[in-house]
């Protein structure tokens, strides 16, 4: 009877309790406005909160490069800069589509933008604007990810 117990802590238990995170890459885009800084952010697909472009990495990108194309493909960002080294990371619980949750570590790089397109990828998909970090921080819902709107 131990041996079975063991068997399934080792087998199905401890995998789905010990589950390893999962990564994605962001991009955290800022233009000059006047003195100040400010934040785009975008709507998510699913459900119509505000987080910054992100997604999984891409073969063959490194972070910066995988920023990048996440943020011209959900928010048709045009960048005149984008900084090599990450601003930070946060966690959050993903719903992935078989309903489960996934604990994702997002790596965060800052993009300054040049300009925005009118017609991307997921223009249909999503809404997008330009608001202050602090105020980007209180529409988005990681508190991770609010700590670092706060420190821009």
């Amino acid at each position: 009877m131990t041996n079975w117990l063991s068997n399934i802590w080792e087998e199905v238990a401890r995998p789905l309790v010990q589950r390893p995170k999962r990564v994605q890459v962001a991009a955290l885009c800022t233009r000059k406005a006047g003195p100040d800084d400010e934040v785009l952010l975008i709507t998510s697909r699913g459900t119509g909160r505000w987080i910054i472009p992100k997604g999984w990495p891409i073969d063959g990108c490194n972070g910066p490069e995988t920023a990048l194309q996440e943020a011209w493909e959900e928010a048709g960002v045009r960048a005149s800069e984008v900084q090599k080294e990450p601003v930070g990371q946060y966690s959050f619980d993903k719903t992935l589509d078989d309903g489960t949750a996934q604990q994702v570590v997002t790596t965060v790089y800052r993009i300054h933008v040049s300009d925005l397109a009118n017609e991307y990828p997921e223009a249909d998909q999503r809404q997008r604007c330009w608001v202050s970090p602090d105020m980007a921080a209180e529409r988005v819902q990681e508190p991770e990810l609010r700590d670092l709107l706060l420190h821009l």
